[in-house]
């Protein structure tokens, strides 16, 4: 026979309620998601099942070293706030700073009891028992646990088997803390952990050759990425002017077949007899003046990408012969009876809405399902104007070097006006329009005057309201001042000196036009 073991099971009252609060408090702990409120709910309980008021848990402020309230039971806000304590000063301080337990019999008689939260007022409270216990984590202590009980004749076993209890209850907020504070780390960790990834992945989906940091072109960067690599068909779709070309260039130089040659041809640009030749090639004598063989755009990519620009133009009966190419993947020359295979990647572009040419039976539905297989939208510049700054920076950066010429920067009001012009153009219009400014600019930055008519028309800025001469002498003056004050940080001397006027003009100018100074310092 196994001999049973000997199981102590709790008779006292006071052991009973201790095991009760305990249940109640490790129940809690599980239950309980958020630290401030758990702790919360812990001196609740306490008051409920152990009669200990004034719950209060005081905790080490990090920042300042100063212990503050965190949670306390039956004390207003504006009584928590008061309740501050450096260590070692006053009983919670020197709990935190020696990490042993206090047992104060009588509160209005311990002169140690500093009452910071002026909650003790009356005689009930001041002969209330103070029962002060520490928090402690590793070595170090982090804060403590204090509670009042009403005063006992019969202090000895009762309150040593209280201050046992708030111990153990001590030891699981610690617990608790400790393990709210790792996930919170974790947590932290992880979010820098994936802003990190968020930036790697940013700069790495860039395209060296595409300047935009906008959302519309982050989508655009997403697509190239994602498709760079297939040999799928590509369809880029957008008005002229929006890079389509730079697009088509990307994706070749992403692709495996960056090594091979990549090949344009406009088809806009040439009639329906020279196109299909230059697509196919064609044989010696095959046509009047076909001297000798030669060798179309299909054949020249092989191994690497034929970019299709303004597909939409292209006539009926090339729409054919293309089809027939992109479905089997073989063409022959005109002229010849040789198959030859299509080993190439192909990349079509259009500024046309071709689901209305297909409509209006100008353009092959099955071509174009062929080439719609996957299509990359390109955003007009207007959608994205938040590159706008960004891409003049860059032209003027490219026209600065080619023309040998030292322009720092582009002035608030010819900024203003890029912004707000809605660019029908889009990148090229802009692309042209920094040109033109860097070429007729003569000193070092680019101002409105720098800019074509065309930005400066009352309907490309939205205005309706006509600037007399002197409002449009008093703006120009006041964006002079503005750029002054940014190229000299705010310094109103050098500034007037940069102007080549006195300091007395340049402060008069400033109180005139409503200008801080103070906002184009250099922030510490």
């Amino acid at each position: 026979m196994t001999a049973e073991k000997n199981i102590s099971i709790p008779t006292s009252e006071i052991e009973k309620e201790n095991l009760r609060c305990l249940y109640k408090i490790t129940k809690n702990l599980a239950s309980s998601a958020n630290l401030q409120d758990t702790l919360r709910r812990i001196v609740e309980i306490l008051n409920e099942e152990k009669e200990m008021d004034n719950g209060t848990v005081t905790i080490v402020n990090p920042v300042t070293g100063e212990l503050e309230i965190e949670v306390a039971y039956g004390i207003s806000a504006e009584a928590r706030k008061r309740g501050r304590y450096r260590l070692g000063e006053g009983i919670t301080g020197k709990v935190v700073s020696t990490g042993e337990p206090i047992l104060v019999p009588q509160i209005g008689e311990e002169p140690l009891f500093l009452n910071r939260t002026r909650t003790r007022g009356d005689k009930r409270k001041k002969k209330s028992s103070f029962l002060c216990v520490p928090i402690k984590s590793g070595n170090g202590c982090i804060g403590a646990l204090s509670v009042d009980r009403i005063y006992e004749d019969d202090l000895g076993r009762r309150s040593e088997q209280n201050l046992r209890f708030l111990m153990v209850v001590s030891g699981l907020i610690a617990q608790t803390v400790q393990r709210v504070q790792k996930a919170n780390e974790e947590k932290k960790a992880l979010r820098s952990e994936n802003s990190q990834l968020r930036r790697e992945l940013t700069s790495q989906n860039r395209i060296k050759e595409i300047i935009g940091n906008s959302s519309r072109m982050q989508e655009v960067f997403d697509m190239v990425h994602r498709v760079a690599d297939s040999n799928a068909t590509v369809l880029l779709r957008g008005e002229s002017g929006t890079g389509k070309t730079l697009v088509a260039r990307a994706l070749h130089y992403n692709s495996h077949r960056a090594n091979g040659p990549f090949i344009v041809v406009n088809c806009s640009a040439l009639p329906e007899t020279l196109l299909e030749s230059e697509l196919f090639g064609h044989e010696k004598g095959s046509f009047t003046g076909a001297t000798e063989r030669k060798k179309g755009r299909f054949e020249q990519a092989k191994g690497g990408t034929l970019f299709l620009d303004e597909i939409g133009e292209i006539s009926p009966a090339v729409q054919i012969k293309l089809l027939n190419v992109i479905q089997e993947r073989t063409f022959q020359r005109l002229g010849g009876t040789e198959t030859i295979k299509a080993d190439i990647r192909l990349v079509a572009a259009t500024n046309r809405d071709l689901e209305t040419a297909v409509s209006e039976m100008h353009f092959r539905e099955d071509l174009y399902y062929r080439l719609n297989v996957f299509p990359v939208y390109l955003p007009p510049l207007r959608k994205r104007r938040t590159d706008i700054l960004l891409l003049a920076e860059f032209f003027l950066d490219k026209y600065c070097r080619e023309n040998r010429k030292e322009i720092l920067r582009i002035s608030t009001s010819a900024i203003d006006l890029l912004i707000q012009y809605h660019w029908p153009g889009n990148v090229r219009e802009l692309q042209n329009c920094m040109e033109r400014a860097v070429l007729i600019c003569d000193s070092d930055s680019i101002q409105s005057i720098h800019l074509p008519p065309t930005l400066q028309s009352p309907d490309s800025i939205q205005s309706k309201d006509q600037l007399s001469l002197a409002t449009a002498v008093e703006n120009f003056e006041r964006d002079l001042i503005i750029d002054a004050l940014k190229q000299t940080r705010g310094n109103q001397t050098k500034a007037a000196k940069y102007l080549d006027t006195s300091l007395r003009i340049i402060n008069y100018k400033i109180h005139s036009y409503g200008i801080d100074p103070k906002q184009y310092k250099v922030k510490k």
